[in-house]
């Protein structure tokens, strides 16, 4: 096999993956000092020339002229009777160079030259599928399910680059069919061994961020600005935001009427819940907004400890804090403050049982309202052996209903 064939063995690859001339011959040039040094113990001794013009390369060996019968090594040294034959010019001390034709290798090391080089080509291609998706985090890809397994999903895109969606990337409520398209965003590129691995998530924050942006032209082009975006994937999220001009109302330019402008991005999450508020510089004003549509009489503020202190009606409790607590949590990642509330209470204050659903069973609930029971008081104000009598549930439940209600109104 000449070097001309043996490039051309390569074309198919080169044409592939859209490896250039130079590139293509760069590495051929590396593979062959990396074979000379596997047989020769150095390539120092070696120039090796790549022609990418012709599409050639050759191999040159400097031997040392040394006294007749001094030579050590008759690859690396010639004597100087057989070099005089070459050229009577030569003195001992110089060097003599020759070519050698990649066949005077012999048929091993051709074969050993040929799996160096689809090694090198594949890391060149590997380095630059790092270099490519490592500058692109942060940004939206799109890819075919592949593969469904037990902890990842296996993505395809268009130019068959695999994605890797780990369980704990995806939305709660994600189910994904093969061959169905899916968005997600470059989370992170590492080396697998020798190979990239591309992660993509669906539950970071930068990933609502670049919905928004898709979604939404006045994010896209600077007028409106994401300040800040914190989610419980799947859940809820909030969103807050601001514009350079005044005349602008950001909040309502990213709902859109009726909501149309995000309701895209809600339906890309698995109709996670979205709230938008007006960024403000003021921490009082900004948390009270991070709250959303809630009663608060009134906030103090430690701003070196970056805590809140939120005084509500006792009847708004289950609004500030939400469900499971998501609406507080959300609140204080968004305001960068910690929040606590506080329960404005009066002998007057009584809460509706079913704001108690998160803490009773909702069949106990019923039991109640079904005599007529619907608040807290109303439940409170009679002993537990009238209650008995009143509803079919235990001594033990009803005891432990009033411990719940007791606590509420009393904290």
């Amino acid at each position: 096999m000449d070097s001309l064939a043996l490039i051309e063995a390569f074309g198919d690859f080169k044409d592939e993956k859209s490896i250039s001339k130079i590139d293509l011959m760069a590495i051929i040039e590396d593979s062959l000092k990396t074979l000379l040094r596997k047989r020769f113990d150095s390539d120092d001794h070696f120039d090796v020339i790549v022609n990418p013009d012709k599409g050639d390369f050759q191999i040159f060996l400097n031997k040392t002229i040394v006294e007749d019968g001094m030579s050590e090594d008759d690859d690396l040294e010639i004597e100087l009777q057989e070099a005089k034959k070459i050229d009577p010019t030569f003195e001992v001390g110089e060097d003599y160079t020759v070519e050698i034709p990649i066949a005077e290798l012999g048929r091993r090391n051709i074969l050993t030259l040929k799996q160096i080089l689809a090694t090198k080509l594949q890391e060149h291609n590997n380095g630059l599928l790092y270099a490519q998706f490592h500058d692109r985090i942060g940004e939206i890809v799109v890819g075919e399910v592949h593969h469904i397994r037990k902890q990842h999903a296996i993505l395809l895109d268009d130019e068959d680059n695999e994605f890797i969606l780990p369980k704990e990337n995806q939305i709660p409520s994600d189910f994904f069919k093969k061959g169905e398209s899916i968005r997600a965003i470059v989370d992170s590129v590492d080396f697998k061994g020798s190979k990239p691995q591309i992660i993509v998530s669906r539950t970071s924050p930068k990933f609502l961020e670049k919905l928004l942006e898709l979604e939404i032209p006045e994010i896209q082009d600077g007028t409106i600005i994401l300040k800040k975006v914190v989610r419980i994937p799947g859940e809820k999220a909030k969103i807050a935001v601001d514009a350079y001009d005044d005349r602008i109302d950001p909040v309502g330019a990213c709902v859109g009427v009726k909501g149309s402008r995000i309701h895209g991005v809600v339906r890309e999450l698995k109709n996670e819940n979205i709230d938008v508020i007006q960024w403000s510089k003021n921490p009082e004003i900004m948390v009270k907004r991070a709250l959303g549509n809630v009663t608060v009489n009134k906030i103090d503020i430690n701003e070196e400890q970056s805590y809140a202190m939120v005084y509500t009606p006792v009847e708004e409790i289950s609004k500030v804090i939400g469900k499971q607590g998501q609406n507080i949590k959300l609140a204080s990642w968004l305001s960068g403050f910690e929040i606590d509330v506080y329960r404005e209470t009066s002998d007057d204050d009584d809460v509706e049982l079913d704001e108690f659903s998160d803490e009773i069973s909702e069949w106990i609930i019923k039991e109640f309202k079904k005599v007529g029971l619907n608040t807290a008081r109303s439940v409170l104000d009679k002993d537990t052996e009238a209650l008995v009598n009143l509803v079919d549930l235990e001594e033990e439940q009803i005891d432990e209903v009033k411990q719940v209600l007791k606590e509420e109104l009393e904290a």
